[in-house]
């Protein structure tokens, strides 16, 4: 056997996983798959810029392969189109030069969204959250236009490989502006719905998803990694629309606009539907999978309302429908045999503290420190909520596929 052909294709497995957005523990493990199906023990480390394999030949000697995670994206589809493949190679155990050819020929047979859908996305993201956080339907219209800015400003950005902290800055301050002087012309009801709709395409909800998933599976150094990107972005997000009401300030005035629309339960999950379809996009997710993501948002978001109208606390609110998101995902995932990562993801999404990072943001424009910090410390009480949820979920779940393995030897 050719041991380095075999440590060369597991870490090249891993590397496309890491480039694709997998989590560290999925990264790792199917790493260890791969080489163990083939008999051989070795020692897999990944951290979310670089992937490292080791392990011992026939002849004693050591061999290592290392690859370093560059510029990457959420490219879901990959991640279930390798997740796929190192089953079939675990399964098969061909000869690595076939296993690398299979690889070859997965990669290649990737789908992606054309240029027009990938906006279309885009706009059916902002447009479908804007009236979910309380805008008016002419308010989702004009998010959804300014989705399509912050879609075109991100190819640019992308194609350049620009550092996402600066790209996201850029593309808070693209969006906000038009925004602000929307608003300053009265041309939309809410601008605050409005800004926060479109917010929430750039709103890291993977990086925060796998952040959590990293630390529950024990990979403490990762799940920090992604943490100080989410903070980072969070941070870019902030400063992105603060400066653009800064530059706008003279025809709009004010950063936190009174009332809201009303919806009811119906109209809200339809909505939740589009803006999760336009995130499937995003995250390149493809076929029956990416309708039952969609549907996972939807069961989210209702069982959020059911909790709210029960009169549960913000807490309270955010755990069930964590809760409910996971359980949904890790169904799915094990019934169709596919990661629970598309699922997890686009399920949470109605979750994702979108609207608490935008009024932090405002309320310290507006010099109530004491409120903005007031706030800061309930958007991180509300995500620790939903990492609690996710924790016990897959504990459980791990703890039940394990006790399944024991009995089945």
């Amino acid at each position: 056997m050719d041991y380095y052909l075999l440590t060369d294709l597991a870490a090249r497995v891993g590397y496309h996983l890491a480039l694709s957005g997998a989590e560290t523990f999925r990264v790792e493990e199917t790493i260890r798959r791969i080489i163990g199906a083939y008999g051989i023990e070795c020692e897999a480390f990944s951290i979310p810029n670089c992937v490292m394999v080791s392990l011992e030949a026939a002849n004693g000697k050591p061999l290592m392969v290392m690859k370093r995670v560059g510029f990457h994206g959420n490219d879901l589809e990959s991640v279930e189109k390798l997740n796929a493949l190192s089953r079939r190679i675990c399964a098969e155990t061909p000869d690595p030069s076939v296993a690398a050819q299979w690889l070859d020929e997965t990669l290649k047979g990737r789908r992606h969204y054309s240029v027009p859908v990938y906006y279309l996305g885009n706009f059916c993201a902002a447009a479908g959250f804007c009236p979910v956080f309380g805008g008016t339907l002419r308010d989702s219209l004009f998010a959804g236009l300014l989705g399509l800015i912050i879609g075109f400003v991100s190819r640019q950005m992308d194609r350049r490989e620009t550092n996402p902290f600066f790209s996201t800055i850029v593309e808070a301050f693209a969006i906000a502006v038009p925004a602000y002087l929307a608003a300053g012309f009265h041309l939309v009801d809410y601008i605050d719905f409005v800004i926060i709709g479109t917010l929430m395409i750039m709103v890291p909800g993977l990086l925060i998803t796998t952040s959590m998933r990293d630390i529950i599976y024990g990979d403490t150094n990762s799940g920090i990694n992604r943490i100080v990107q989410v903070l980072l972005s969070a941070f870019a997000i902030a400063l992105g629309t603060a400066a653009a009401w800064r530059v706008t300030s003279g025809v709009y005035g004010l950063t936190v606009a009174s009332g809201s629309a009303s919806y009811p339960a119906w109209a809200q999950a339809v909505m939740i539907f589009v803006a999760c379809t336009g995130f499937f996009i995003l995250f390149n997710v493809h076929d029956w999978g990416s309708i039952l993501c969609a549907l996972g948002g939807v069961f989210t978001w209702m069982t959020y309302l059911l909790c709210r109208d029960l009169g549960m606390s913000i807490y309270s609110m955010n755990f069930f429908a964590a809760v409910v998101s996971a359980l949904y995902s890790e169904l799915m995932a094990r019934s169709r045999k596919y990661p629970v990562t598309s699922y997890l993801v686009i399920s949470l999404l109605p979750l994702v503290p979108g609207a608490g990072i935008y009024y932090t943001m405002s309320l310290g424009l507006g010099g109530d420190v004491q409120a903005a910090v007031h706030k800061g410390l309930e958007t991180a009480g509300v995500a620790g909520s939903i990492a609690v949820a996710i924790l016990l979920v897959s504990t459980i779940f791990r703890l039940v596929t394990a006790q399944n393995g024991k009995s089945r030897k």
